[in-house]
């Protein structure tokens, strides 16, 4: 399950020791299109790897923070460490491949 988090959460980030954070809107399509595919990633690393969702819109602090200027962008973070970036929708098996590259 993909958790749905706001700046004063985002420490659950940095405490999981891989966490994929997929920065979206709600007004975006990408964005629409991409959820389906993070939660079916999440289930299949269920235990492995945590998953978020951070809405640009209401954190608009942590998009800044992180350099967030197109969306979606999903953003690796190793022990708290952001490791990895991939803008835009791409199919499950390309996420795929991008997480287990950099997990």
């Amino acid at each position: 399950m993909v958790k749905v988090i706001r700046r004063n959460e985002f420490e659950d980030v940095k405490k999981a020791g891989v966490a994929v954070v997929d920065f979206s809107a709600t007004w975006c399509n990408p964005c629409r299109m991409l959820a389906p595919v993070m939660e079916e990633l999440s289930d299949e690393y269920a235990g492995a790897v945590e998953f978020y969702n951070c809405d640009v819109d209401e954190n608009g602090d942590l998009a800044s923070e992180y350099g967030i200027t197109s969306i979606p962008a999903i953003i690796i973070f190793k022990e708290g460490k952001a490791t990895a970036k991939t803008v835009g929708f791409q199919p499950k098996a390309n996420m795929k491949s991008f997480i287990d590259a950099n997990k």
